[in-house]
């Protein structure tokens, strides 16, 4: 990321001579906070007010947002179990010692990717796994999400497939993907544009009732900012780090599924259901680029840039009051995390 003088000076210097840049993924580039009030509101605006999808991919997100919706309220499931996610990060839990290896050897003769000897469990434990389908099948249960909850799958092929699917499918058994919710001929314009088959994904994951990444990332971040920024509609970010400890206590027979587990799961995630709150800034104690890369993302709180305020009310209270408005027919259904237990 880089400082609004960087922009100012260097950049726009560019700008004098050459009338026309060309900016290379620079969704991030930008530090998140301490920059002028009117450089944050255009943010805001062309993100979510003047950016938009081609029509053709407006029109078939539509549609798989109203054939989800045919069947209820219902859940967004950003899966990042996938192959070259799995051996970028050096995650291996639950895999058989030869679907270990390859994505070793993915990982070793991928040259971009820098670091090639990772300690997988330690990797876990810090919190720096995506969550496997059997977790999360676990994780929805113990928030008490009832069985027939219809459930999108927002994600590319999953790294084992049905085998790997099977305990969150039998858990869960309405679950929903582009390739099921839509013939091959209506799909067929976008299967071979990875970024575009994204785009669909992301349209429903912003719509849906409910959204839960299973991993923390780009795609996840950009999806919860655009939801805050519509009324702070659910989005409930995993604590991985702390999952995995429960997780390892089920595993080693030290705690079952049940109230005391689902108590638990509810305690550590009640503050992680996308309520407003002020995007966080650097980290205390850090300098320069090390300070600007531990802000937290602007593109996953927009909070307060986006946001106008009165002078005699805080940016909390109506925003607490638009999201207590737009969830009370989600709280009839029974789909909100606490409100149902």
């Amino acid at each position: 990321m880089s400082s609004f003088k960087y922009y100012r000076d260097v950049i726009g210097s560019l700008w004098e001579e050459y009338r026309v840049i060309r900016a290379a993924k620079s969704d991030s580039r930008l530090t998140n906070n301490n920059l002028p009030s009117d450089i944050q509101k255009l943010r805001c605006r062309a993100c979510y007010e003047a950016l938009r999808f081609a029509p053709q991919i407006e029109a078939m997100g539509k549609l798989l947002v109203e054939r989800m919706r045919s069947y209820g309220h219902f859940i967004a499931l950003h899966l990042r179990y996938e192959k070259d996610m799995l051996a970028y990060s050096g995650c291996t839990h639950g895999l058989s010692n030869a679907e270990a290896k390859e994505l070793e050897t993915i990982r070793d003769e991928t040259a971009n990717w820098k670091v090639k000897e990772i300690d997988a469990t330690e990797q876990r434990y810090r919190g720096q796994c995506p969550l496997t389908p059997k977790e999360v099948g676990i994780f929805l249960n113990a928030l008490g999400f009832p069985s027939e909850t219809p459930i999108f799958i927002a994600a590319g092929e999953i790294y084992g497939g049905v085998t790997h699917m099977a305990d969150l499918r039998s858990r869960y058994p309405l679950l929903m993907s582009k390739e099921n919710l839509a013939s091959a001929a209506e799909l067929e314009p976008f299967t071979n544009h990875s970024s575009q088959m994204a785009a669909l994904d992301y349209i429903v994951s912003v719509e849906s009732d409910v959204f839960i990444p299973s991993y923390s990332g780009n795609m996840a971040g950009a999806v919860e900012g655009h939801r805050r920024f519509l009324g702070h509609r659910e989005t409930i970010s995993p604590d991985r780090r702390g999952l995995v400890h429960l997780f390892g206590q089920i595993e080693k027979g030290l705690l079952k599924e049940g109230s005391k587990l689902s108590n638990r799961i509810i305690e550590i995630h009640k503050n992680l259901q996308g309520s407003p709150r002020r995007r966080g800034g650097s980290v205390p104690g850090t300098k320069s680029m090390e300070s600007t890369h531990s802000e937290e993302a602007f593109y996953t709180n927009p909070l307060p840039d986006c946001l106008c305020q009165r002078a005699s009310q805080t940016v909390n209270t109506s925003i607490r009051e638009s999201n207590r408005k737009l969830d009370r027919s989600m709280q009839k259904e029974q789909l909100l995390l606490l409100k149902v237990l």
